[in-house]
């Protein structure tokens, strides 16, 4: 049981850090451009 928990906080605090180190790069514009350009496409406009 302990060691269920210890294993769950370690991989909320991997996916935290990997997150953090996303937002750090600058990851959510490039992915937010690449959204806009593939819907701008797909109604025809880009």
């Amino acid at each position: 049981m302990k060691r269920k928990r210890i294993l769950r906080l370690c991989g909320l605090l991997c996916g935290a850090a990997l997150t953090a180190l996303g937002i750090l790069r600058g990851e959510p514009e490039v992915i937010l451009q690449k959204a806009v350009k593939i819907c701008l496409e797909c109604i025809g406009i880009g």
